[in-house]
């Protein structure tokens, strides 16, 4: 199995263009994962795809809006360790 088929990257909304960088570099695809929010402002995020013993890195920022953008960051990481992702790097 290539490394490749071992990692994904995923990005929450404020690091899109962070994120396309990277998986450039890295010859790497992005995951696929929604992000949204529901009506009353709370964060939304499906992970579209099988990450089950992976290494998943999740980019994102801490800027300005910090409290929403960091509670993505945070639920982000919650939704792939329940997806059983073998290991989680958060990357700010």
């Amino acid at each position: 199995m290539s490394y490749s088929e071992e990692m994904k990257i995923f990005s929450g909304s404020a690091s899109l263009e962070l994120t396309k960088g990277i998986c450039d570099h890295c010859f790497e695809q992005q995951g696929v994962a929604s992000v949204g929010r529901f009506s009353d402002g709370e964060v939304h995020i499906q992970i579209g795809e099988n990450i089950r013993g992976k290494d998943v890195f999740i980019v994102n920022s801490t800027s300005p809006p910090v409290n929403d953008n960091l509670m993505e960051l945070l639920i982000l990481c919650d939704a792939a360790r329940r997806a059983s992702a073998a290991r989680v790097t958060l990357v700010l």
